[in-house]
């Protein structure tokens, strides 16, 4: 299949706003490829550190949830991640023994597992975070003041529109970094 040629290269630069150099809105397929490029790199400096502990993503991710909702049930962390129990269970499981995760049981109904980090999960969570904050925020500060809206107002846009109050609410449960503050 033959791709239709671009009507402008992209800068390497990142835009600026006096002169924006933006795939226009008919190229999806540039903006595809460059939340390709940009998820590759923003998870690049957590997984050089996962691979020291013998961790992967998905560590990440459960990590990074439990740490920002403490005492989240698996049921919900299940609805946040969507993965399938299993995977949950083998990556819950390590995590666990490994002492970065406690699990206890909830207080209202036993049956529930509440989970938490541990101040060793809270810590290999929080250096996650930062490697990942500076990322961002050194391309909203190249992006310019006014960037911070229009990106936080795309990504939700990008969430599907059914999950987006879910994603909203728990966004405004969760307490801000100290960074983040700023």
């Amino acid at each position: 299949m033959k791709q239709a040629a671009r009507t402008r290269p992209l800068s390497p630069e990142p835009p600026d706003a006096a002169n924006e150099d933006l795939p226009e809105a008919g190229h999806a397929d540039d903006l595809i490829e460059l939340l390709f490029f940009a998820y590759r790199d923003f998870v690049s400096d957590p997984d050089r550190i996962l691979e020291e502990y013998g961790f992967g993503r998905a560590h990440h991710r459960v990590l990074h949830f439990v740490e920002r909702n403490p005492g989240l049930t698996i049921a919900e962390l299940l609805d946040i991640l969507r993965i399938t129990k299993q995977s949950l269970n083998r990556v819950l499981k390590e995590l666990i023994e490994t002492g970065y995760i406690e699990q206890r049981a909830g207080t209202s109904d036993r049956r529930h597992r509440l989970l938490t980090c541990t101040p060793r999960g809270r810590r290999l969570a929080e250096q996650l975070a930062e490697v990942q904050g500076e990322r961002v925020r050194r391309a909203l500060a190249e992006a310019g003041p006014a960037a911070r809206g229009p990106a936080s107002r795309f990504l939700l846009a990008m969430i599907d529109p059914t999950d987006r109050p879910g994603v909203s609410r728990l966004l405004a449960a969760a307490p801000p970094r100290p960074a983040d503050e700023a």
